[in-house]
């Protein structure tokens, strides 16, 4: 093992933050630290981590709060690798990077390119430059949401232009994308979420038909030279379906798609990209084609599949940033299936006999894996509260799917 000369700073307590700590862990046996505003399940009773919380963690002192923080832990001189689980620590880190460059290596988007991604109106402009697939989209502002002249057909996707801002909007009824079946459902969605905090641009989308078979993920590892080296795609098996998680994934089987994967490289390598990406599509029947929902700019929530076959992702990020290694282009070939549900509820819930028997065979030869329950870090505290968390998800899924 290489001589240890870093420390991974990971921003947020979710179960995206702990995949990378575990994957931090696995490959270097080190633990990372955990920052965020508040204590929840996935980074609890932890031994792989030493979680630090910052209740007031905010865009008004988040700078002073992480240099201040790298000052007051014993680094022994170690580097330290900041790491983020979701947009708006990102936005955040990358709106501070003169302050927290000093103390911290960044391995995130520039400025400008990152708030064409983030911004989703920009971001089909350019996949449109690129000739990347995309929905067919229409784009309302506040003040004009009544002129609803697109040209495509209901029921039509609903979702915001900004994630980061929407994230921050309370509202009852809030969803992260919206299905609206109808004029009258669009223009009362409209109105509601505009009477919240959120008062950017809302995107409506052609609406793929076809479920989560046709859903896809591709995660990414794109290095400080801006060129792609980890490329690794997984087909939807299973989606949250609870109405504030619909999009998220709980499970997901490794796909292998050359061609994709290549198109994609090449756009990511185009627009300038670097660090991680977590690139969400979806396949339509009706051209035969991937269409691409948005490009996010971290590793994904979901993202431990690619780890978990055989492609750690903690690994790419290091050896390109403490180690100056050069890495090989890779697309990722290994079969494998990631779920964070019970296994009977992936039975229960997929209809398609081949898939099913996929699965199946994946599980009993062992090529699975689940991100929460790591085999090195279950101690009884904690694997008693995650298996009581699970137990709840069959009651939700029997509510909502």
């Amino acid at each position: 093992m290489e001589t240890k000369k870093f420390l991974p700073v990971i921003l947020g307590t979710d179960s995206n933050a702990y995949n990378m700590a575990r994957a931090v862990h696995e490959e270097y046996g080190i633990k990372s630290y955990v920052v965020g505003k508040g204590n929840l399940l996935p980074t609890d009773n932890s031994g792989i981590l030493i979680r630090k919380i910052f209740s007031d963690l905010n865009e008004s002192n988040f700078a002073h709060t992480l240099v201040e923080f790298s000052k007051n832990i014993n680094k022994n001189d170690n580097k330290l690798i900041l790491i983020c689980s979701n947009e708006n620590y990102v936005e955040l880190v990358v709106n501070n990077k003169e302050i927290l460059e000093k103390e911290y290596i960044l391995p995130f988007v520039e400025k400008e390119l990152m708030d064409k991604l983030l911004n989703k109106e920009e971001f089909y402009k350019l996949c449109e430059e690129h000739n990347i697939d995309h929905p067919k989209t229409f784009v309302v502002t506040k003040g004009d949401e009544l002129k609803l002249d697109f040209n495509f057909k209901y029921p039509v996707i609903l979702k915001p232009s900004d994630s980061a801002k929407y994230f921050l909007a309370n509202f009852n009824g809030k969803k992260k994308a919206y299905v609206i079946e109808n004029q009258v459902e669009l223009e009362k969605t409209i109105k509601q979420i505009y009477k919240s905090t959120y008062m950017e641009s809302l995107i409506i989308q052609d609406y793929i038909p076809g479920d989560s078979d046709d859903m896809a993920v591709l995660n990414c590892y794109v290095n400080k030279e801006k060129k792609v080296k980890l490329m690794s795609l997984g087909k939807i098996v299973l989606e949250e379906p609870t109405p504030s998680l619909i999009g998220n994934y709980s499970a997901i089987i490794s796909e292998v798609n050359e061609e994709l994967c290549l198109e994609f490289k090449q756009f990511l390598e185009k627009i300038g990209y670097t660090g991680f990406a977590n690139i969400d599509l979806k396949y339509d029947r009706r051209d035969n084609k991937y269409k691409v929902f948005e490009v996010n700019i971290r590793q994904g929530r979901s993202s431990y599949f690619t780890t978990g076959s055989g492609y750690n992702l903690a690994k790419y990020l290091i050896e390109d940033h403490i180690y100056d290694k050069e890495q090989e282009f890779t697309i990722s070939q290994n079969e494998h299936i990631w779920f964070d549900v019970p296994k009977n509820l992936i039975y229960k819930y997929k209809k398609d006999k081949q898939m099913k028997k996929k699965i199946k065979r994946l599980i009993k030869n062992k090529n699975y894996s689940s991100t929460l329950f790591y085999e090195k870090d279950l101690n009884i505290k904690r694997f008693l509260k995650l298996h009581f968390y699970n137990l709840k998800k069959y009651k939700t899924y029997k509510k909502y799917y």
